[in-house]
């Protein structure tokens, strides 16, 4: 039987690419998102089936229901990509509450969400991997992103905690901290021109893929990958 990957927000950007990834490396592909459309038009660029599943991160009890609902139908979840995130980008002030909300709530509440509802599962198969894709502005805060920033700086602080919790079983867990890339992040995010020299999501899944492959006596749990042109 074939191995089940589960990776949020997949209905474009990174999501998509390492959905387009796991599917060549022979995995089953769970695609999870909010929007249809956008899963159907990712699913229809695999090699192998795959599976859609409409949810919003934000709901434990949607994310929960998911997740049963795969487990029941493939065996087991054998990775998890928590990729799902949605970023506002302006000066504290000018934020609203439902906007903190949202941040909140997708980056941080729904990863540990995602997260909560798969690792029983993996630890009764003592084995899983657990993907994380976070940002830069997890390890660095950056201006106009605060409230994105404390999102992804809590994301980074549940896995090194939960690191810790699982050091004594095969479940391993790995962070991927990257610079800008050409996604919708951006695209509506106000920076005209400079998304053209921003990195390609197939280029961060490639390396996100080589680091998690098993290698005797060697584990990367994270990284770090850059645009040129970012400063960090």
């Amino acid at each position: 039987m074939a191995k089940t990957a589960v990776i949020t927000g997949a209905g474009s950007g990174l999501g998509a690419s390492l959905a387009r990834k796991f599917s060549l490396k022979g995995y089953h592909v769970c695609l999870l998102g909010r929007t249809k459309s956008k899963l159907v038009e990712t699913a229809s660029s695999l090699k192998n089936n795959a599976s859609i599943y409409e949810v919003d991160v934000t709901s434990s009890k949607q994310v929960k229901k998911v997740m049963e609902s795969i487990i029941i139908e493939y065996g087991c979840i054998d990775c998890l990509v928590n990729n799902a995130g949605i970023g506002i980008f302006k000066n504290f002030d000018l934020l609203n509450e439902e906007e903190i909300h949202q941040m909140i709530d997708t980056n941080l509440k729904g990863t540990i969400f995602c997260t909560q509802h798969v690792l029983t599962s993996m630890k009764k198969q003592n084995q899983g991997f657990i993907i994380n894709i976070v940002s830069a502005s997890g390890k660095r805060a950056k201006e106009t992103e605060s409230v994105y920033s404390a999102s992804k700086f809590g994301v980074r602080g549940f896995f090194e905690a939960l690191d810790q919790e699982l050091q004594h079983t095969n479940i391993k867990t790995f962070s991927v901290y990257m610079g800008n890339m050409k996604t919708d992040l951006w695209r509506h995010g106000g920076v005209g021109d400079q998304i053209n020299n921003y990195m390609n999501p197939d280029d961060v899944a490639d390396l996100i893929m080589d680091c998690i492959k098993p290698r005797k006596n060697l584990l990367v749990q994270d990284i770090t990958i850059m645009n040129r042109i970012d400063e960090y």
